[in-house]
């Protein structure tokens, strides 16, 4: 397999401005004709999924919110109301939102469970639970319905795939993980999440520590996912997953996004070169995952809403960048003198 991304560097030095002067939009379109294997990438198809579900931990008060809202908020992003449904219409991105476990009585085909187990007292999921989570986040990024026929590819996925989540509880489960898997002290990954008081930080301060002191004898990352993670961010992590052999670029979202991408990545290392980061969130946690993954987001704009928001906000700039490198002129045919030699 020819690699075509010095192909594309140099096709940038050709172009009429100084060398590098475009920065990390000449480093995004050669990530994406790299991962698509042409010369001339494309935006042809993108597509959206936000996986939501529930959490037993955040009985334990570690949210702003009551555990109803995950089901109030599915039933928003279905109808076209929430934050990533509005983006993904001014965008033309194509849009799913799944319900992997959340605790309604609304019956639903992707639902795995009513939503994860105190972690705390016992695993979060169950390897069979886990495994079916996977399966789908892998589904919904091959999709065939959300790219081109015949497009040459491993599969017919899209070019872009935006994966969000949504869930009460989940910042403490993603700071849990990320402790997991990083190590270090408990408090440098444990934020506010959506604006919770000082009583409920308190909260979540504990029980991301008491997490962090149980006895654990997983192997490994997905080990990790399963005893303390929840299904929505699990079917995240197959969507990560299903990027391998495939010609489908993901741009990460925020900090319970980027959790997802470490678990991936810690698993299979394939992943990685898939991966664009959308934005850097206030998440605590969140510099620390980006770090490990030698990330730097395109984006710092406070957000913290999850959803996808951020990484879908992060849209334009990758089209504005492919718009340069298709219809910047070159030096020699504009006329331009390039460098002295």
């Amino acid at each position: 397999m020819t690699d075509v991304a010095p192909l594309v560097a140099a096709a940038w030095l050709r172009k009429t401005q100084p060398a590098g002067a475009l920065g990390r939009l000449e480093e995004v379109v050669c990530q994406l004709a790299a991962v698509q294997q042409r010369e001339r990438p494309r935006l042809e198809t993108i597509a959206c999924h936000v996986f939501c579900g529930d959490h037993g931990i955040a009985r334990r008060g570690v949210s702003a919110y009551p555990r109803e809202v995950t089901a109030q908020m599915l039933s928003n992003l279905r109808s076209g109301g929430a934050a990533s449904a509005v983006l993904c219409r001014e965008l033309g991105i194509m849009f799913s939102a799944y319900d992997v476990a959340v605790d309604h009585d609304a019956p639903d085909p992707t639902r795995v469970s009513r939503g994860t187990r105190d972690l705390l007292v016992e695993p979060a999921m169950t390897a069979e639970e886990m495994a079916l989570a996977l399966d789908l986040g892998r589904a919904a990024v091959r999709d065939a319905d959300a790219g081109r026929e015949n497009r040459g590819g491993a599969h017919g996925g899209p070019d872009v795939v935006i994966l969000g989540e949504m869930g009460i509880g989940n910042t403490t489960v993603a700071a849990i993980l990320a402790q997991r898997l990083l190590g270090g002290p408990t408090d440098q990954y444990v934020g506010r999440g959506t604006g919770v008081d000082d009583a409920t930080f308190v909260r979540k301060r504990a029980v991301v520590a008491t997490a962090a002191r149980l006895p654990f004898s997983g192997a490994g990352p997905l080990d990790v996912l399963q005893r303390f993670g929840g299904l929505e961010i699990a079917a995240m992590v197959g969507g990560y997953l299903g990027l391998i052999g495939s010609r489908t670029t993901a741009i990460v979202d925020g900090a319970i996004a980027s959790v997802a991408a470490l678990v991936a990545v810690s698993h299979d290392a394939r992943v990685r070169p898939h991966l664009i980061f959308g934005h850097r969130s206030p998440e605590t946690a969140h510099g620390f995952v980006l770090q490990a993954l030698g990330a730097r987001p395109l984006l710092d704009l406070d957000l913290r809403l999850g959803e996808a928001t951020g990484g879908l906000v992060a849209v334009p700039i990758l089209r504005l960048a492919l718009a340069l490198y298709r219809s910047m002129a070159e030096f020699d045919a504009a006329g331009v003198s390039g460098r002295l030699p």
